[in-house]
């Protein structure tokens, strides 16, 4: 059972984002008001309650909304988000990921190893919904970078209360020369069009232990795969919990926020993203995003 958001066409309506509830490959129809009610304040239940509230009766199949959107008259998955949430990132959580940067930065490298030991985690804004893509969707790459790559993360969904309502698939689109120009140039390497995806469902915390999943990164091209990696939940150096409660520290999200938790794999330095690439994130447990590459 899981939380999912997607696109209905209806002639003389157009466009409509919907939420639904996922249950045995179909899903149930929920309003809008409900799911919002959670985000901001939830009961100690937390996404389950949704569970009696969804329609008694299926909209779709989870095979029709998994599908490229953008085509006339067919629904689609979307990114799971409300207009009004934000989704930030924690950096540099896993080990590779502190070699990774350390090895791209020819002068900021330092900063990397010592953000990693340190008390207080790196997070940073990641997206918008209007710079968030879901299922199938495209993420982009920049044209003035020649170095990208795709970052799976286990993302995190927490309600405006600090509540961890459930957990995603995420993928942190990150532009690795740009970064390792300059540790300033941070926002410009992670922050632009289609630089995020999630999706394409969200599992409510109680059905997960975050600390104990598998993680695949899957990099296809012209139909072949040209890069596999694995790695697993348990290697992350903070907890979950421990994240979110400093995202909250002196900070507001009333209407709940997405937090993406670090990456684990790292493709090799001598690989970068290239438009039709096709990028598969598994996380055990929840499912499978994947995503086609454009530049944007």
């Amino acid at each position: 059972m899981a939380l999912c958001r997607y696109m209905t066409y209806l002639p003389n309506v157009g466009r409509q984002k919907r939420w639904g509830w996922v249950r045995l490959g179909q899903v149930y129809p929920l309003e809008e008001q409900a799911v919002a009610a959670i985000m901001v304040s939830p009961s100690p239940e937390g996404l389950s309650v949704l569970e009696a509230q969804a329609g008694a009766e299926p909209v779709f199949s989870f095979t029709d909304l998994d599908v490229e959107p953008g085509h006339y008259g067919h629904p689609s998955f979307v990114s799971p988000l409300l207009s009004n949430q934000e989704v930030w990132a924690a950096g540099v959580t896993y080990e590779s990921s502190k070699f990774a940067r350390m090895s791209e930065s020819s002068d900021g490298g330092d900063f990397y190893a010592k953000v990693y030991v340190a008390d207080r985690p790196e997070l940073f804004m990641k997206g918008t919904p209007s710079r968030t893509v879901g299922q199938r969707d495209i993420v982009g790459i920049r044209p003035d970078s020649h170095w990208n790559v795709p970052e799976p993360e286990l993302s995190v969904l927490v309600a405006g209360t600090g509540q961890i309502l459930g957990y995603t698939v995420g993928n942190d689109m990150s532009s690795r020369d740009i970064e390792g120009a300059n540790p300033l140039y941070l926002p410009q390497a992670k922050v632009y069009r289609n630089s995020c995806a999630l999706g394409p469902v969200v599992i409510p915390a109680e059905r997960l232990d975050p600390h104990t999943l598998a993680i695949q990164l899957v990099i296809e091209r012209g139909g072949e795969t040209l890069f596999r990696g694995e790695t697993s939940t348990a290697r992350m150096r903070r907890n979950v919990k421990e994240l979110v409660d400093w995202l909250f520290r002196s900070n507001d999200f009333p209407n709940g926020v997405y937090l993406l938790t670090g990456t684990g794999i790292i493709p090799p330095d001598e690989f970068s993203l290239q438009a039709d690439d096709t990028v598969h994130i598994t996380i055990e447990g929840i499912g499978t995003l994947t995503n086609l590459v454009k530049t944007v």
